[in-house]
Parts: structure tokens; sequence; C-alpha cells
């Protein structure tokens, strides 16, 4: 016979699993941020003009740099909490590339947690992990995506219900690559969002992919959803490129650039965007959009 303590508790873990279960299947709505570099986030001055812009353009996400945290840091990281937009905080994992001696060493990977602890703290909604793979050195094999693996299941677990994401190469939209280690397929299993950097200017032929931006992302983020079990819970929100450094480019050609992208990333069913700029000039996507919203107001 079951006691009433016994009944209250199968019914708390019931509905524990099921909140557990609803949050892991969660899926984002088209998602439109911007990369900030560290150097911009804590300019207060600069940081508060992206905000005003990015209110006005629609964008409600921030992807912040977050290496050297710092009191301004902190306090930034405030003011963007409190505009509402939300915060996605970028971990480099391994700059460039790990080795096989750093990726298989726990200590080494586990010393970076540090600065994930701290970013959730100060107000981070979700954890964004960058440069997780091998360095391109590395010998091929199915052996490096497992590596990989392990290390974004432990930071997965540590995590708990913070989002993770998962910054993957373009190349991976096609199928696993053994080189670096990443897969698109098997990361899918564990992250909550999986962001393939569909960038035009790193396909070759460099001209063609930057004669047919449209295409070249929409191919990518198609291919990469076909990967994924259709019942499968994960977010793809793409990293998209707001100049291409073989060809610059400026006025109507650039907007032309980077509308075709963001008109691909919509098309292809992903669930958003992120744009990246080095130097965060974002002027250019800033009009796109509010030029966008008033023609759709009217």
């Amino acid at each position: 016979m079951i006691t009433s303590r016994i009944r209250i508790m199968l019914v708390s873990l019931t509905l524990l699993f099921f909140t557990n279960l609803a949050f892991a299947t969660a899926k984002l709505e088209d998602v439109k941020g911007i990369y900030l570099t560290q150097g911009t986030l804590e300019n207060t001055s600069r940081l508060k003009y992206m905000i005003k812009e990015s209110k006005a353009s629609g964008i409600d996400t921030f992807v912040i740099d977050f290496e050297r945290p710092s009191k301004r840091t902190r306090d930034n990281m405030a003011l963007i909490k409190e505009s509402g937009i939300s915060m996605v905080a970028r971990i480099v994992m391994f700059h460039g590339g790990g080795t096989k001696a750093m990726i298989q060493n726990p200590k080494v990977w586990q010393k970076k947690y540090a600065l994930v602890d701290q970013a959730v703290k100060w107000g981070a909604d979700a954890i964004q992990l960058d440069y997780i793979r091998y360095n391109t050195k590395q010998k091929p094999s199915p052996q490096n995506a497992q590596d990989i693996m392990k290390i974004i299941s432990w930071y997965k677990s540590k995590l708990g219900n913070v989002p993770l994401e998962i910054d993957v190469f373009g190349e991976t939209s096609f199928g696993e690559s053994p080189y670096i280690g990443q897969n698109a397929k098997l990361f899918a299993e564990t992250v909550d969002t999986l962001c393939p950097m569909v960038y035009p200017s790193h396909y070759k032929p460099f001209a063609q992919h930057y004669k047919t931006p449209y295409k070249t992302v929409h191919n990518s983020l198609t291919k990469i959803q076909k990967q994924l079990a259709k019942d499968s819970p994960v977010n793809v929100v793409a990293y998209i490129e707001l100049s291409n450094y073989h060809y610059p480019m400026s006025g109507a050609k650039r907007t032309a650039y980077i509308k075709a992208q963001l008109d691909a990333v919509k098309d292809s069913g992903a669930e958003g965007w992120y744009a990246w700029s080095p130097q965060n000039h974002y002027d250019y996507l800033f009009r796109l959009l509010q030029s966008q919203n008033k023609t759709a107001a009217r």
C-alpha cells in the first residue's frame, strides 16, 4: 500500500520530470543577435548606442565575449539586462583549436568553467562555447569528435538548466569534420543550440560563394538540419557575416549581401541568426532592419 508520503514524493518526481522535459524540448523562435567584443561591452557609451539601435532594429540578443571579467563587465551586463536584451556569454575554449594533450586533459578544459560560472552569476542567459575543437593539424579520426563530445557533456551536466550553445564550422553542415572533431549530429544529442558559422567567405571557391550568399547559407542550413532527427529539440541559430574579407563592399552592395543571408536563414527554417562583425560595425544591419520594420508597419 502506498503511503501519503510516498504518493507525494512520486507526484513531485513526476512533475519534475515533465518540467525538465518541457525545458529540454523548448524551441527558440526567430532569434536576432549580434556579437560584441569585450572592448565594446566595456565601453559604456558605445554599448548604450548598441542597445538603442538594437532595440529599434528588433535585435533581441547580444553574444558577448567573456574572457577577462571586470567590474565594468559586470556593470554593463546589468545595463543589457535592464534593456530586456538577452545575453549569451561566449567562452573561447581552445584558442586556435586544441592539441591532443589539451583536449584529453580534464584539468585544462575544466579550468574554463570558472568563466562560465561567473558569467551565469552576472546574468548570462546562455553559454556559448567557441573553438571547442581540435586544431587543423590533428590526424583525422572519428575519435576526435568523441573527445570533444566528452567535454560538451561535462559542461552540460554542470550547467543544468542554463542553455548550452556550441559553435561549429560551416563544413559540419555536410557531415562530420574528422580533423577538428566536430560532428553536428552527435553534438545535437546534448546541446541546446548549434551555431554553424555559415560565412560565405569561408567556402571555396571564394568568388562563387561571394556572389551567391543566399544559396551558400541556405544550402548549409538545409544540410545541417537534414542530419538531425525530425523530432530533435536542438535549435539551429546560424552565424552570418556582415562583410567578406576577400571582397570589400560598401553601400547598396553590402546591404544586399547582408539581406541575402538573412533571407536564407529565414527560408531555411532555422531558429534565427547571430551577426558577426569582428570590429562590431553594425550600422548597415541596423539600417536594413529598421527599414524593413518601417515597411512592415505600413
